[in-house]
């Protein structure tokens, strides 16, 4: 299976998904539908479905014209049947949805909003998590709130180690200069920060990162560890107030 991010608007990625074996493709969070369609036609493929994380525009602007061209089927979360437009496949939380000879769970993972999900292909280790969880970092809390976010960067932490992480947008170097700034004597970190500036350098994507390099960098997703808590002057708190801590310097760094 091949996966192929395509840049679109300033910063955000929709991502290709070509099953070679079924001939079955996919794109995940058109935001406009341009550029999607240029790659599709410069490679003689046909468009058979839509994946939907959230309702957002800058994530969902280039179904409707997509679905036109060719006919392709958008699938999102149930709840947001409503809010993303073309839906025609309502996907429920823990689901199995087949993508070709793919199968997908669906993960539902709200905060950033409450209709988010996570579409993670199970033999291929591949997560398409959105604005949920980004590389070295995580989405601004819109309409669920702290506690709902944690729990849903939990669900994705316990993925295999080798999961791919294909996230929303290329915000890895902005979030590693704030992991960084409160996390400085992460070695993992420091050593992915080097990595992540020779590859914007070079106007490459930052994505896919892997599960087990976010769980070591990813300040986010260290609320639980005790180094972080007394780097931060909150040893023996609770995991949530140290999450919602780092989320509030995010919000305004």
């Amino acid at each position: 299976m091949e996966i192929i991010p395509i840049p679109c608007l300033t910063d955000n990625y929709a991502y290709i998904i070509n099953d070679q074996t079924s001939k079955i493709v996919g794109v995940v969070d058109p935001s406009e539908a341009a550029p999607i369609i240029t790659f599709l036609k410069k490679n003689n493929l046909k468009l058979n479905y839509i994946l939907n994380t959230h309702h957002h525009y800058d994530h969902i602007g280039g179904n409707l014209e997509l679905k036109k061209t060719y006919n392709a089927k958008i699938a999102g979360f149930i709840t947001d049947k409503d809010r993303i437009p073309g839906i025609d496949i309502f996907l429920k939380d823990e689901e199995k949805w087949k993508f070709g000879n793919s199968s997908v769970k669906i993960l539902h993972i709200p905060g950033h909003t409450l209709g988010h999900i996570c579409f993670f292909f199970e033999k291929e280790k591949v997560a398409f998590t959105g604005d949920t969880l980004f590389s070295l970092g995580c989405g601004r809390i819109f309409e669920g709130d702290h506690n709902q976010m944690l729990i849903s960067l939990n669900k994705i932490k316990k993925l295999p180690l080798d999961t791919k992480i294909y996230c929303g947008h290329e915000y890895t170097f902005k979030n590693a200069e704030f992991c960084i700034k409160y996390d400085d004597e992460n070695i993992d970190l420091k050593k992915k920060f080097k990595e992540i500036k020779k590859l914007r350098l070079n106007n490459l994507p930052t994505v896919p990162s892997t599960l087990k390099d976010e769980l070591k960098s990813n300040i986010f997703l260290r609320c639980d560890q005790n180094d972080l808590k007394i780097k931060l002057s909150m040893k023996n708190e609770e995991d949530f107030k140290v999450f919602k801590k780092v989320r509030d310097l995010k919000d305004n760094f």
